[in-house]
């Protein structure tokens, strides 16, 4: 019989921590198992693992897989991405692996994209757009096969010279073309139905079902799930999801959490969620990745673990505290340093830029001592990951 709808349950941010983790797969050491099928697996769970382009040391979307999947190699993405098709690449809020099951819920922004066009992509002329697809009908193909551009100035910093590399962006985002293979961050596009060996598109999710999708992924990732981190940078899902939240939460699904230092931002969870809330905190240190899951929304990040990351890429030097790409180090259930780290690779070396401890890793009882000699034993692991093929 659905329960009715309850006072919020109280949960303190340790629980929440424990929670989470949880929920991220960052409590064991290798949840996923190994090789393309567990890149596959965790893809599928974490529902996207963002892509981005800064390499001063190891891309994003590698270092976050690494972090639950002890063994992973580069490779097991290309394979899960270029043969095995398990993923492919597409918007979430920002331009990630996507697992290639929940094609469908990116299909009416494609369609919409279609028929609308794309702020980024205003640019395009329609011939630019013909010949890029007609290049495309030839076999896959990469911005570097399309030699006869005439280039332009940019009108974006991140923007490119070639306008056909806008024209594959724009095709890319109908849903036309997809990333079929990557080779560092050089992209080959190829027709998304050719790549997946399909006659026609998969059918559209509608609303109602894009609403679910998101909320179940968040359930699924997060363990304790508010708007904003259901609909991280995508304001116009919220009504939508509440709606869906309001209907769980009448039946019994869901229930209402009082997350501690959240204030009046609401919270939610499931009822075998909160009963799991004892379980104990690990014993594993892990070097995150300033996009990982556990860090991208930065005011959560603050409210559970009571450290505000700052990124500080596009900061002046001057005005850096953390280093230019500083990793939050989370030690058991706590983020108590950041590193600032640098690959050296023509020396096949990680280079230290920059220490600082954080968190309860400033405070005067700290087993700091003990804390740094865990972090040095996984540096050097993961200075071979930085290394490795």
């Amino acid at each position: 019989m659905p329960r009715s709808p309850a006072t919020p349950v109280p949960i303190s941010t340790s629980a929440a921590r424990r929670i989470w983790l949880r929920a991220q797969r960052l409590d064991e050491r290798a949840p996923f198992g190994e090789g393309p099928d567990a890149v596959a697996r965790a893809v599928a769970h974490l529902g996207y693992v963002q892509i981005d382009t800064i390499n001063v040391i190891e891309r994003c979307h590698h270092h976050i897989l690494f972090a639950r999947i002890p063994n992973y190699r580069r490779g097991d993405l290309k394979q899960a991405q270029s043969i095995d098709k398990s993923v492919f690449e597409y918007w979430t809020h920002a331009l990630a692996y996507v697992p290639s099951a929940d094609l469908p819920f990116f299909i009416p922004d494609m369609k919409y994209y279609r028929a609308n066009g794309h702020g980024w992509c205003a640019t395009v002329t329609p011939a630019e757009k013909r010949k890029v697809m007609r290049l495309a009908k030839a076999g896959p193909l990469s911005i570097r096969d399309i030699e006869d551009d005439v280039l332009r100035e940019k009108d974006h910093e991140w923007a490119s010279r070639k306008p056909s590399k806008r024209a594959l962006q724009l095709a890319f985002f109908e849903g036309h073309l997809t990333v079929s293979e990557r080779t560092g961050m050089l992209k080959t596009y190829d027709f998304l139905l050719r790549h997946f060996g399909w006659d026609r598109l998969p059918k559209a999710a509608t609303g109602g079902e894009i609403f679910a999708y998101l909320l179940d992924r968040a359930l699924r990732s997060q363990g304790i799930v508010s708007l904003d981190s259901i609909c991280h940078l995508d304001a116009p899902s919220k009504a939508g999801v509440r709606k869906l939240i309001e209907t769980r939460v009448r039946k019994g699904m869901l229930l209402p959490v009082a997350l501690e230092g959240a204030g009046k931002q609401e919270h939610w969870a499931t009822p075998e969620i909160i009963e799991a809330t004892e379980n104990a905190p690990h014993d594993l240190v892990h070097l995150l990745s300033p996009f990982d899951p556990l860090i991208i929304q930065r005011k959560r990040t603050h409210l559970v673990f009571g450290h505000d990351h700052r990124f500080e890429a596009y900061v002046p030097k001057e005005k850096r505290k953390l280093g230019y790409f500083a990793l939050p180090v989370l030690v058991d259930d706590k983020i108590v340093a950041a590193i600032d780290l640098k690959t050296d690779r023509q020396n096949r070396k990680l280079l230290m830029q920059q220490w600082s401890w954080v968190g309860e890793g400033l405070e005067k009882k700290a087993p700091r001592k003990e804390w740094k000699r865990r972090i040095e034993d996984e540096l050097h692991r993961f200075e071979a990951f930085q290394l490795g093929e």
